[in-house]
């Protein structure tokens, strides 16, 4: 009988849900290691490894600038460290064409290509491993935010909190968080890109829970932590200068705007950072020109509707991601839908909760780090248009989401509810966690998603190309196409290409005479691949006499002709 009673008190979670927690993290690790070489090795990955080996795209476009057939090998050589390069030349490769790119992710990938090497496997285990870090944060950061009690219900009705029977402990959310970002198939897409988004992830739970730590000790030793941990996050990605304003606007705020102590703490710390890192600041700077340039494609206008798609877009894949495309079936787009608009109101609910339950210092961390963000980049492509709330710029407003579904949802589970609604919210939980799960299942085994979409055509144009006996591609795109495209056409496939430049500024007024230059004999078959061409350039095709182009593949992006001798 008292067993009894002391296994209705027990703590969320309990034996099966704990159970299914750990199954979900070693699931989370699973998927995050599995298949790296699985999916194309696509435009922005080519940049990474083009960095780390001490490379520019202007030395590769200059050295191809002139008509010759080349092989795969010409073109993967750019992709493999440079023996002669060092660390230097890395960095300068980012100060003279990626100055957006902070150096310390490139830095640390350098030296792992030197122990590991540089293929596809190799550069993205990097990234996976770094992923497996935010599990621990994300806990941790649980473990400093909900430390302290729910609030008690107030006399005022203004201001009544009402607290759960059972209120859930902070280790009991931050198991929770971390079951949902282990499955997450944001999370888990960009685990598996040789990019800095893992390790930007990684940096803003640490810097998040050390400043809720040295807000709590208020110890010299804590902020050095905080300072330590804002930094890195600098030096990770620039968009980390909008997560320090949220800290800052968090911590005025819950100090009543006045000079206490430990806002001069942290005024000191914040400060410490910005100085360690004027020196890429300062790059930054002086290359505002050249960030503009390379990130324009942010500020290309779009219409509402397509703004509203992404919008939903960027909510549904916190949680279950199909790689849902407009020409799928309509049964199909229906019913996710129907789960975006579930999604919508579980958000909704757990902002709504988690604001009426927790105190301010709880809900005001989690509004500031979605706030911020939201201000600053979805408004602006909501009243301006653009592009600058991409998925992956949006990583710590996705956090702060996920954080507030593991409040509600661990909350729902803790309570001394009826047996009926309890089990409700368990089997919520389990029905959002197996999302989760299909969705990571399904992305790793594709070739392509949604998030590789300048390379979708990658595999079908190879598989072509590759049918051959004694094939030649020839293009004048931009030099990314040639580099990810050289990890998958066989090395019997020769190029004669034009690159033009993405990231240097060699590029010459564009002409539309199609490039078609003298080919040699002895080519079974040739083919000419041009990504998003311009009807002037379609209308010049037509009128060429010495060839007779057949279109073999084409999509609303990538063309790819095979031309016949007249």
């Amino acid at each position: 009988m008292i067993k009894n009673k002391l296994t209705q008190k027990l703590p969320f979670p309990t034996n099966s849900l704990r159970f299914l927690i750990i199954t979900v993290l070693i699931l989370g690790i699973f998927f995050r290691l599995t298949n790296l070489e699985r999916k194309i090795y696509w435009f922005d990955e080519t940049y990474t490894s083009l960095r780390i080996s001490g490379y520019t795209e202007t030395e590769i476009v200059q050295k191809f600038s002139q008509p010759q057939i080349i092989g795969i090998q010409d073109l993967q050589h750019y992709q493999h460290l440079n023996p002669n390069s060092t660390l230097t030349d890395t960095i300068k490769s980012l100060i003279q064409e990626d100055p957006q790119h902070p150096p310390l992710y490139y830095v640390t990938a350098r030296f792992w290509a030197q122990i590991f090497g540089t293929s596809v496997t190799a550069m993205r285990s990097l990234p996976a491993l770094l992923s497996l870090l935010a599990f621990p944060s994300i806990y941790w950061l649980c473990q400093e935010l909900f430390l302290s009690p729910l609030k008690k219900k107030s006399a005022s009705p203004s201001t009544t909190f009402v607290t759960p029977s059972t209120p859930p402990s902070a280790t009991n959310i931050g198991w929770l968080a971390a079951a949902i970002l282990a499955v997450s198939p944001f999370h888990n897409l960009y685990a598996q890109e040789a990019r800095q988004y893992s390790l930007w992830t990684v940096t803003i739970l640490l810097s998040s829970a050390a400043l809720l730590r040295a807000i709590r000790l208020k110890t010299k030793g804590s902020w050095i932590i905080y300072f330590i941990t804002l930094t890195s996050s600098f030096y990770t990605f620039l968009f980390s200068a909008l997560v320090a304003i949220g800290h800052g606007i968090y911590i005025i705020t819950i100090e009543k705007f006045r000079l206490t102590k430990t806002i001069i703490s942290y005024c000191l710390a914040s400060l410490a950072a910005i100085i360690l890192f004027m020196p890429w600041l300062a790059v930054v700077m002086t290359s505002l020109s050249q960030i503009n340039k390379v990130t324009n494609w942010a500020n290309q206008r779009a219409s509402f509707w397509r703004w509203l798609q992404t919008f939903m877009g960027v909510l549904a894949r916190i949680f279950i991601d199909f790689n849902t495309r407009p020409r799928d079936p309509l049964i199909y787009l229906i019913a996710i839908a129907i789960a975006i608009l579930a999604l919508i109101a579980l958000v909704s609910y757990s902002f709504y909760e988690l604001m009426r339950h927790t105190p301010q210092r709880v809900w005001l961390f989690i509004a500031t780090l979605v706030g911020v963000f939201a201000i600053a980049l979805i408004l602006p492509d909501l009243i301006f248009g653009g592009n600058r709330s991409s998925l992956r710029f949006l990583t710590p407003l996705i956090l702060g989401i996920q954080l507030a579904v593991a409040y509600l949802l661990a909350t729902k589970i803790s309570q001394n509810r009826n047996w009926r609604e309890n089990k409700t919210w368990q089997i919520v939980t389990i029905i959002l966690l197996s999302c989760g799960i299909l969705s990571c299942a399904a992305n790793s085994q594709a070739e392509v998603w949604w998030n590789k979409h300048l390379n979708f055509s990658n595999p079908a144009v190879a598989d072509i190309v590759n049918q051959a006996p004694n094939p030649i591609l020839i293009s004048d795109a931009q030099m990314p196409y040639f580099l990810t495209l050289s990890y998958i056409l066989d090395p019997k496939v020769k190029l004669m290409i034009q690159p033009r430049c993405y990231t240097c500024n060699l590029n010459s007024k564009i002409s539309f005479q199609p490039y078609i230059p003298q080919i040699p004999d002895g080519f079974t078959d040739i083919f000419l691949f041009k990504p998003k061409p311009s009807p002037e350039w379609l209308d010049e095709l037509k009128k060429q006499q010495l060839y007779k182009p057949e279109l073999v593949y084409s999509n609303p992006d990538d063309w790819l002709w095979k031309l016949e001798k007249q």
